[in-house]
This record gives structure tokens, sequence and C-alpha cells, in this order.
């Protein structure tokens, strides 16, 4: 790949030239970036970006004025009747092909991670193994330059059979191999950063690339081919769409991507993660605009809460619980995923189930525990109709699998299209404001967003934390719900004000409690590494705090990846609202 140095101020990045009007972080340009970007791919990012970054920035621009307009006192709602009649019709989505007909559990993990990735595609010890794996670019991913390229690079060789890691001592020496075994593998399926992140380290005519552009086009152009060759789907997840307008966008993406690299239109087909509450009214819209490219709809829970709090953080009436109270027993959460089932199933198309955090846990006792929270959680989900679930640890794989797989031996099928929920035509899924208002709420958030930052401080995108695992969107819900409980001086239930001084004070008691935690676990390590995680866990707890008590709320942690090797880009993503 010919490539020229160039400077553009008034950044200190120095910038390389790719081809015409595409540029480089010089730092980014690594032995891995320049075989994954060869010149004909970097062809198709810019030939991508030029067609479809101005509609993105207007949507991104609706967005804004619509979270204006409710933090001025509106409320999200249904779509009048006649703003998109045909989605209310009777249609369905292209056909299903048949490798995806079967999705009870879904494995998730981040992208990144060639071990992890590697034991998403297997089998576990006692033999079960996942229906799909979804290897995560967005919230299980920091998405640092590195992580990027070694995601892309991990998604090529898991297409093409090949993926291995060799696990090693301190000394370099070999411990344990790694390796997929390409004819036992699950669906292969790869989740894209969403609309409103962007990739700083690449640049088309100065402007940043979309950083799920750059995703889907590298993944696609590096495993499409690869995939239809060996009588496989192309299949992707679809982060934090909020209005139907941005899945047609997304769908003409698809569209335009395959026409370039010579596939038949629809050959790729996608699940859309329902996880804002704009969504959640917009379901049969957003499912016919891609009913050319849709496998299915997700219930993406986690970040749906996040997203319930972001959007009415202004409305006083309905300010939320603790975190860990809301969950598929609440109405509103109960009727959006019941929702989403009848949407799904009434136009062909899959609706599938949440996650199940867990861990597994140190000790029998703890993981018997946790194996009945996943069940639990699995069989409402069976239960009301979902054709699958995800989990975020292999452990959990059988036990998730069985409530599925006793509805579906009884049917004797692979999903539960023929199940349509029994609801109102137009459901109630606003957020209600309730009970539990705790002290303890507020550690929670607090300890789990020490955890996450100290994680996201080290370039990991989740984190297993007091076990559950840990990733952006339950870091988002930690933030944001601090935020609003600050926002109106709330007291709680047990009649404490929350004021910044009494998260400032439970900061304390965390970071000191974790302290002498981190002291526990490397009983017998250096003092000087004790001291390095101590002190990269005061840093986490530093940034953490400092967010929570922003007095203007950002719309997300960050909404750019770092410039690689600018230590100053790094820092100021954290200490100003990059979304803007």
């Amino acid at each position: 790949m010919a490539v020229s140095s160039i400077d553009v101020e008034p950044t200190s990045t120095t910038w390389t030239k790719l081809a015409d009007g595409v540029e480089i972080n010089q730092e980014a340009l690594t032995p891995k970036a320049e075989s994954l970007l060869t010149d004909e791919v970097v062809a198709l990012v810019a030939k991508v970006h030029r067609r479809f970054e101005h509609e993105r920035q207007t949507l991104l621009a609706a967005r804004r004025t619509r979270q204006d307009a409710y933090d001025d006192g509106a409320l999200p709602g249904f779509l009048p009747q006649d703003e998109h009649p045909e989605a209310h019709t009777d249609w369905q989505v292209d056909p299903l092909p048949d490798d995806i007909l079967q999705r009870r559990v879904e494995i998730t993990g981040p992208v990144n991670d060639p071990k992890m990735v590697i034991n998403m595609l297997s089998r576990t010890d006692d033999g079960h193994r996942a229906d799909a794996a979804m290897l995560d670019f967005e919230d299980a991913m920091k998405p640092t330059w590195p992580n990027v390229m070694q995601g892309v690079q991990n998604v090529k060789e898991a297409a093409e059979g090949t993926l291995s890691f060799t696990k090693t001592d301190a000394d370099g020496n070999a411990i344990k191999e790694y390796a997929i075994d390409p004819d036992d593998m699950p669906l292969l399926m790869v989740r894209v950063r969403g609309l409103h992140l962007y990739e700083s380290n690449l640049l088309v005519n100065n402007i940043p690339v979309s950083g799920g552009l750059l995703d889907l086009v590298l993944t696609t152009y590096h495993t499409a081919q690869t995939l239809i060759e060996q009588g496989k789907t192309p299949k992707y997840y679809i982060p934090k769409v909020e209005h139907y307008k941005e899945a047609r966008w997304w769908n003409a993406v698809l569209s335009f991507i395959e026409d370039e690299l010579g596939i038949e239109e629809g050959t790729i087909k996608t699940t859309l993660l329902i996880e804002t509450l704009e969504a959640a009214f917009q379901m049969e819209e957003i499912l016919y605009e891609m009913r050319t490219h849709a496998a299915g709809l997700n219930g993406g829970r986690w970040d749906k809460i996040f997203s319930d709090i972001k959007v009415l953080k202004s409305h006083e009436d309905r300010v939320m619980a603790d975190r860990n109270s809301i969950g598929m027993n609440r109405s509103w959460m109960a009727n959006y995923v019941k929702q989403l089932i009848r949407v799904c199933h009434t136009h062909g198309a899959f609706g599938m189930g949440g996650m199940a955090p867990q861990t597994p846990g140190r000790t029998e006792e703890l993981r018997k525990k946790q194996v009945e929270k996943v069940v639990a959680d699995k069989e409402f989900e069976a239960s009301i109709g979902h054709d699958g679930c995800w989990v975020s640890h292999p452990y959990f794989i059988g036990p998730a699998m069985q409530p599925f797989n006793e509805k579906l031996e009884a049917k004797g099928t692979t999903h539960q299209l023929d199940v349509i929920p029994d609801l109102p035509e137009q459901p109630d899924l606003l957020p209600k404001s309730t009970s539990p208002k705790t002290l303890d709420g507020v550690r929670v958030n607090v300890r789990v967003a020490i955890g996450y930052m100290q994680g996201w401080g080290n370039d990991y995108g989740c984190v297993a934390w007091d076990n559950r695992m840990e990733d952006l969107a339950t870091f988002e819900i930690s933030r944001a719900q601090v935020w609003q409980w600050l926002h109106h001086g709330i007291t709680l239930d047990d009649g404490t004000e929350v004021t910044p001084e009494l998260v400032t004070h439970v900061f304390d008691e965390e970071i000191a409690v974790i302290e002498s935690e981190v002291e526990d676990v490397m009983e017998g390590a250096s003092d000087d590494a004790v001291e390095a995680t101590k002190a990269s866990f005061r840093t986490a707890r530093a940034c953490a705090e400092q967010i929570f008590l922003e007095d203007d709320f950002r719309a997300f942690l960050t909404c750019s990846s770092e410039r690689y090797g600018d230590a100053a880009h790094r820092k100021a993503l954290l200490e100003e609202d990059s979304c803007v």
C-alpha cells in the first residue's frame, strides 16, 4: 500500500495519506492495520463514508432535537397511524436462511480477545455449544485502535476457520493452545458500533469515519464471500437504533455494500437491538424498514434501562428506582419485550431475549445460585415466546438452553414464531417512578463505576465484577441514575437526601473497600504490584466521580475512539462530552 505523510493542524497528530482524501493517524498504521486496510477496502470505506455520512449527521441532529423536546417535558410515544402506514399492513421479512433458524442461546463478548472469541465459538467442557456467538465491537469492547484491528483480524480468521491463540507464561513459554473447530462452530455474528460513535484514527475529507461503518465494511469485505462460499450467512447485530429513519439508513448501507462487493441484495442478515425507549415505540416501523435484511429484533434490556433514564432524565415524575430492582418484573419492561415478540412473530422474524449477566463465581454454592438466577430468567423468556436469549459466560450455555429446549421439543420446531403475545394494540411502555431508592442503590452504582472505569483505563470494555459481567451499558445506567437522583435532589427511602457531598462520601467509602479487597486478592504479590493496582482503582474512582458529578448530562460516556498514541486526546475524551 503506497503511503505518504502529511500533517493536519491544529492537532499534534501526524496523518498519513492512504488514498485521495483518506488519511490515517500515522501511529495507527501498524503492520496489522496495513494488512487489513488494503487499497481496495480503503476505497470502499471512503465510498461508503461519502455516500452516507451527511445523512448520518442529519440523523444524529434529529436525535438531539428530540431529546431537547423531552427535556422540555415532551414524552415519547407511538407514531401517528398515518406517518408510516405501510408498517401496519400484512407483510413479512424476507425468508430466513436455514442456518439462522435456531438461536436458542447466543453468547456474547468482546471481539478483540482471541481467547474469548475461541471460547465463544467452541464447546464447553460439558459439551454444550451456543447456537450463535455475537462478537462485539460495541458495549463489550473499548474502541481503541489496536482493539478494533485485532477484532477485524479475529473475525476474518474465525470465518476462515483458522483462529488460534497460544497462552504463555511470564518467560514466553507456551502453556496452552486454543483453536476453533471450523466443523463445529455456532453461527458467527458481529455487532458493530452504534450510529453515534466515530473512529478518530481514520479521516475521509478531514472528517472522522463512522465507527459502525468502518466495522461493517472491514468485516464484510474480509469475511462475507468466505462465509457465502461455505454456505453460511453473513450475520450482524445493529445496536442503539432510535428511529425508523435510522433503520432505513442502515438498510441502505447494507444494500450499498452488497452491491459494491457483488453480493446479492439481502444476503447479509441483521438483528436490530431494541435498546432505546424511542425504538420501543417504533418496533414495527423499524422492522419494516429492515425487512430486506432483518432476521429479527433483540430486547437489549440494559441499554434500554439506560435509555429510559436518559430520555426522561428531566421528568421529575419518572425518576427511576435502584438499578438492580428494575428487571422484567416491571410492567413497562415486560410490555416492551412482549411487544417485541408480537411485532417480530407477526412479520416472520425472530424475537430474541436479553442478557444473563451472571458470572459463575468461585464457590460451588455461589455457582448454584447463579445458575438458578439464569434459569429463572430464561424460563420467563421462553414462556412468553422469545426464540432465544443471551448469556455472557460459557458456563451458563447449558442451563440457559434447557428452558428453550423444553418449549421447542414440545412444538417439534427450532423457534416460537407461532407465539403472538396478547397485548393491547398500544401497550404502556413508559417507565414509572417507583421504589426502592436506597443508599445501597447509590453504593452499587458507585462500585460498578469504579470497577468498570478501572477496566476501561486498561483498555477493557467489560469486566467481571461482583459476580456479574459489567459492560458499558451497565456503567451508563449507574452514572445516569446517580445524575438523575442528584438533578432532582431526591430523598432516599430512609430520608437521606442525595447530594454531591453524599455521592463523594460513598466514593470515599467504596474506594477504601476496593483497596482492601485488592490487598486480599493479591496476597503474596509484590508491594509495588499491589500499589500499582490500587493506584489504578484510585484513578478510576477520580474519573468516575467526575462524570457522576457533571452539571450537564453527557449523552454517552464517549462518542469517539481514542486517537492512538495521543495521551492528551485520551484524557480529553473523559474530561468533556465528545458527543457534541
